[in-house]
C-alpha cells in the first residue's frame, strides 16, 4: 500500500519520489510539470509477478528490510537494503545538479548508483515506465550498454554497466561489484559509465553542500531546516523561475473526498510566501529568478488582471481534466491533471506580487534592484487591488462554487497599497506615496468596518460574516494589525477556539463544495504557532512546534494535511506551503547564536 514515507530527489528541472523500499514511485520528464512517466504512487495495483506498472523498483531476493536517509546537506538519497542471508546492499539516488560552464547543469536524469557491501545478494530490477500518464505502454529496445524506452511523445534510456538483458527480462542476479543505472534524456554519455556516474555524485554533493553552507540559518532545528529549505529548493524550476506548490498531482486531502488537485503549478499567494522564507534564509537568486517570473507575466497582463495560477512557463491554460486509467492514491481517485483555479477570481493575488516585488526595492544584495519602471507595472496592480478589495472571490481556500468577500483578499489587497506607498517614499516619489498611502488607509478603515464581528469580538472569515478561518491568523504577518492590538489576540484566541483539534488546525470548519474538510491544513498550525510567539507566548509556541515537527515522515518531509486523530499525512507532497511554515517557526523560536553559547 502507497504512504508518504517518501523521500524527494531533484534537481530543479525534475524530480522524483522514492519509498522507504527503494522504489521510484513518482517522477515526471522532461521537467517537474511534465509527463508522469512514473505513476505508481496513484496506482496500487500490483502484478502477479510482483511489479508494478509505473514503477523502477530494485530489490533483492529474501529481501528482509530496509532504512533510509539523506546524505547530511544535501538532496541525495541513500536506501540500505538487507537480505535473509546476511547481504547488504546500498542504493544511492540523486538528480545531478551542479555549475559547469558559468551555467547550472542540471539535466533530466537520474543516477542510481548500487553498490553491495556485505555478502553475495542478489539484485532484481524492474524498470517500467509507462507514458502519458501511465496509459502508454513504450516500446522497448537495447542497445550494449542502454535500454530505450520509446513512445511517440518522448523517449527515455536507461545507461547502465548492469547485464542489459537481466534488466528487460526482469531476472535477479548476483551483486558481486558496483553498478550505476542512468535515467534519463535518449543521448549517449561522453565518458564511461562508471567514471561519469562517480562524477555526477561528486559534483552534485558537493554542489549541495556548497548551497547548505550559504545559508542562515537558526541554531536550533538545524537538520529540520537544512531539510526544509532543500525541499523548497527541489519545487523550484529553475529555467524560469517558477516555484510549484507540490510535486504532485491527486493525493486526496483525505480518503473518499475527491479533493484531489493538481500542485504541479505556480500559486502566486504560495510562491511569495516559499521566496520570503528562502529571502530569510540568505537564498537571493531563487528570489530574483522568481521576481523575473513575475514581472514577465505582469508583462504579459492585459488590464492588470492576474490569475491566481499559472503553468511553470506563464501558460495561462492549464486545464483541468480526469485521468482514468490511475486508480488514484489508495485507490482514492479522480486522478487530475491541470487545474480549474486558473480560472478562478482570487483578489488576493494583487498583495502577493507586490509584497514579493517589494523585495527588489528594498534588499541591496540583488543584482537588479527595483526602478521607476518596475514601480509604475506595479500601480497598475495596485489599481486593480483597490478595485477589487471589497468584492467576492474564491478566497484562498480556492472555494469552488462559493463566492464571498474574503477578509485575506482584501487585507492582501490593502497590502499592495501599503508597499506602494513605501516603496514610493523609498524612490523618491512623495506625490506617490502620499496617494497610496491615502488608499491603504482607506482600505484599512473599510476592513476593520466590514471584517470586524463585535458580537463575537473577534475579525471574521467574510465581511460581515460569523466563520473563522486561518488565514486571520495571518493579519500581523503582512502588518495589517501590530503586535500589540488586542483585536489581533483576540482573533488568534478566536480562531484557535473555532479551529484547533489536538495538535493542529483546520483551515475553516464550515461547509464547502465537498463537504466538511476531514483533515488539517499543516501550515495553519505554523501559522498558529508564529501567532503565539508574536503574542509572547513562547513557551506554549515551542512545545507546539516540537509537537508538529514529530509528525514529519522519517525523511522530515511534509505533506499538505494531517489526520488530526490518526497523525497521518495526506495530501500533495511535499508542500512547500508546510516546508515554509517549518522555516519561519524555527526562525522565530529558536535561540539566537549569542545566547546560545
Amino acid at each position: 500500500m502507497n504512504t508518504l514515507e517518501l523521500g524527494a530527489i531533484g534537481n530543479c528541472t525534475i524530480a522524483a519520489l522514492i519509498d522507504a523500499r527503494a522504489t521510484i514511485v513518482w517522477a515526471c520528464f522532461p521537467r517537474l510539470d511534465g509527463d508522469a512517466a512514473f505513476s505508481a504512487l496513484l496506482n496500487d495495483h500490483v502484478g502477479g509477478d510482483g511489479g508494478r506498472d509505473g514503477a523502477f523498483s530494485l530489490e533483492l531476493a529474501d529481501q528482509l528490510h530496509a532504512d533510509q536517509a539523506y546524505l547530511p546537506n544535501s538532496a541525495i538519497l541513500r536506501t540500505t537494503l538487507y537480505d535473509r542471508h546476511g547481504g547488504v546492499v546500498e542504493i544511492t539516488d540523486f538528480a545531478p545538479r551542479f555549475a559547469q560552464h558559468e551555467r547550472m547543469f542540471r539535466p533530466p536524469m537520474i543516477v542510481r548508483r548500487i553498490t553491495p557491501t556485505q555478502g553475495r545478494p542478489r539484485l532484481l530490477a524492474r524498470l517500467r515506465p509507462r507514458f502519458e500518464n501511465g496509459s502508454l505502454t513504450p516500446e522497448v529496445t537495447r542497445g550494449s550498454n542502454h535500454i530505450r524506452y520509446v513512445s511517440p511523445g518522448q523517449t527515455l534510456r536507461l545507461t547502465t554497466n548492469a547485464p542489459v538483458s537481466y534488466i528487460i527480462e526482469e531476472r535477479p542476479f548476483v551483486l558481486d561489484r558496483p553498478i550505476e543505472m542512468l535515467l534519463g534524456s535518449d543521448e549517449s554519455l561522453q565518458s564511461g559509465i562508471e567514471a561519469t556516474a562517480r562524477d555526477l555524485f561528486e559534483r552534485t554533493l558537493d554542489h549541495w553542500r556548497s548551497w547548505v553552507r550559504a545559508l542562515s540559518i537558526p541554531f536550533e532545528w538545524q537538520d529540520a531546516v537544512i531539510r526544509a529549505a532543500i525541499t523548497l529548493k527541489l519545487c523550484n524550476f529553475e529555467e524560469t523561475g517558477a516555484i510549484v506548490a507540490a510535486l504532485t498531482t491527486s493525493i486526496p486531502e483525505a480518503p473518499e473526498t475527491e479533493r484531489n488537485w493538481d500542485y504541479r503549478f505556480c500559486w502566486l499567494r504560495d510562491a511569495y510566501f516559499v521566496i520570503h522564507a528562502l529571502n530569510r534564509l540568505g537564498v537571493t537568486r531563487t528570489m530574483e529568478d522568481y521576481l523575473r517570473f513575475i514581472n514577465d507575466i505582469v508583462e504579459d497582463t492585459t488590464e492588470s488582471e492576474l490569475r491566481p495560477v499559472y503553468g511553470i512557463t506563464r501558460d495561462a491554460s492549464i486545464d483541468e481534466r480526469v485521468v482514468p486509467h490511475l486508480s488514484g492514491y489508495r485507490g482514492f481517485g479522480p486522478v487530475r491533471v491541470g487545474n480549474q483555479a486558473h480560472l478562478q477570481v482570487q483578489n488576493d493575488v494583487y498583495g502577493s506580487v507586490v509584497l514579493a516585488s517589494t523585495h527588489a526595492f528594498f534588499d541591496r544584495r540583488l543584482t537588479h534592484p527595483g526602478n521607476a519602471a518596475m514601480f509604475e507595472q506595479l500601480e497598475h496592480l495596485g489599481n486593480r487591488a483597490v478595485a477589487v478589495f471589497d468584492k467576492p472571490d474564491a478566497g484562498p481556500w480556492e472555494l469552488r462554487t462559493i463566492a464571498s468577500v474574503h477578509t485575506f483578499s482584501a487585507v492582501m489587497c490593502w497590502a499592495a497599497c501599503d508597499r506602494l506607498a513605501k516603496i514610493a517614499r523609498h524612490i523618491g516619489m512623495a506625490d506617490r506615496a502620499v496617494h497610496w498611502r491615502r488608499e491603504a488607509d482607506r482600505l484599512h478603515a473599510a476592513i476593520c468596518e466590514q471584517a470586524w464581528n463585535a458580537e463575537l469580538g473577534s475579525f471574521v472569515s467574510t465581511f460581515g460574516g460569523r466563520e473563522m478561518d486561518a488565514t486571520l491568523l495571518l493579519l500581523h504577518e503582512v502588518d495589517f494589525l501590530e503586535t500589540g492590538d488586542p483585536r489581533f489576540a483576540a482573533t488568534v484566541d478566536a480562531v484557535a477556539a473555532s479551529l484547533r483539534m489536538g495538535d493542529v488546525l483546520f483551515r475553516y470548519a464550515a461547509e464547502d463544495d465537498f463537504g466538511r474538510p476531514k483533515t488539517a491544513f499543516v501550515i495553519c498550525v505554523f501559522w498558529y504557532i508564529d501567532a503565539l510567539a508574536t503574542l509572547g507566548r513562547h513557551g506554549e509556541a515551542r512545545d507546539l512546534f516540537e509537537t508538529v515537527l514529530a509528525r514529519r515522515n522519517p525523511l522530515g518531509l511534509l505533506s499538505e494535511d494531517i489526520d488530526p486523530r490518526s497523525g497521518e499525512l495526506w495530501g500533495n507532497f511535499p508542500q512547500t506551503y508546510s516546508m515554509v511554515g517549518l522555516i519561519n517557526c524555527a526562525m522565530r523560536l529558536s535561540a539566537n547564536w549569542e545566547e546560545a553559547f
